[in-house]
């Protein structure tokens, strides 16, 4: 917002009430406006660019038709959809150096930040459960990871949280912002928004922490007992090379488990006195920024049936130039 210019308000019954938000994101580097602007830029890019790519190369590739895949260009999809709730709005904010969002597109992104993530939580537990059944039932992977099951629990993953996180996005908005309309934050998350609220807030700390419970620890100590059991089984293999084998398919989704999942818990488990509203906003910028970035890395790099159908487009629409 620029100096002297006074926030929007609504009187009502003699109470005056918030209609417009700040965000600052990181107005107070002013000087670097402009290559955070290129650096962001360059890095959405990137994330679209190689999400995409694995999109095409998964759906495309006869040899990459399994349920490790499929969940995998779901991953991709949602990864996209994740980025692009928050980082144009930063990258507009950037380039204008004015953060002002209004009360209802203020709701609207926090919606959609919480309902993608939940679906990544969710998402993360049923790759680990088709990699769990895939390393400690083979002969039974076919049948129980078949494509239904997989669509299934693909269709869970995206719908389970919409109810959940409407009711947490309304009961949040529905109090009462009086004070101050600055968002210490580059988008609109729960606990700076919270922070400006007036009254008391315990409920809303109490369904943050219950939902959180729900959506990250529940689904983290799952793929915890499923890592467990793999890990276990793996060692149980006499072959040493089988051993690495089925330890190279569990390792890129074990590395974005561990970066998601740690960052995300302290954020939303870690008690409002403690946080800071500066390690908030790095841990933020991690999860819904850097991880995105690096997941499309981790899973082509780690990955030779990924690096191998790449080759073959590649390859293929060489040829199809000449």
């Amino acid at each position: 917002m620029c100096a002297g210019e006074e926030p929007v308000r609504r009187e009502t019954s003699n109470v005056t009430v918030l209609m417009e938000f700040v965000l600052l994101g990181f107005s107070d580097i002013l000087h670097l406006q402009w290559m955070l602007f290129g650096i962001f830029l360059f890095i959405y890019l990137t994330i679209l660019t190689c999400n995409s790519i694995i999109i095409v190369v998964t759906k495309t590739d006869p040899a990459l038709q399994t349920p490790m895949y499929f969940f995998l260009s779901n991953f991709s999809v949602l990864e996209i959809c994740y980025v692009t709730a928050t980082m144009p709005r930063m990258l507009m904010d950037l380039c204008t150096q004015r953060g002002n969002i209004s009360l209802y597109a203020c709701a609207t992104q926090m919606c959609f930040v919480l309902l993608l993530g939940g679906t990544e939580c969710l998402l993360l537990t049923a790759m680990a459960y088709d990699r769990y059944v895939a390393i400690c039932n083979p002969l039974h992977y076919p049948v129980v990871m078949s494509h239904k099951v997989c669509m299934q629990l693909v269709a869970a993953s995206w719908v389970s949280g919409i109810p959940v996180e409407i009711g947490q996005t309304y009961q949040i908005f529905s109090l009462p912002f009086c004070g101050s309309n600055r968002i210490n934050h580059f988008f609109c998350d729960i606990p700076p928004v919270l922070k400006l609220a007036c009254g008391d807030t315990f409920v809303n700390e109490m369904a943050v922490y219950v939902v959180a419970v729900v959506f990250v620890m529940v689904p983290f100590i799952l793929i915890s007992v499923s890592y467990g059991k793999i890990i276990s089984n793996i060692l149980k293999l006499s072959s040493a090379r089988g051993r690495a084998k089925a330890f190279s398919t569990c390792s890129s989704h074990l590395m974005v488990v561990v970066l998601f999942y740690g960052t995300a818990s302290i954020t939303y488990l870690q008690p409002k006195s403690n946080q800071s509203e500066g390690t908030g906003k790095l841990l933020s910028l991690f999860y819904t920024i850097l991880i995105p970035a690096l997941n499309p890395i981790i899973y082509t790099l780690r990955n030779k049936d990924i690096t191998m159908a790449l080759r073959k487009l590649l390859s293929y629409e060489h040829k199809a130039k000449i």
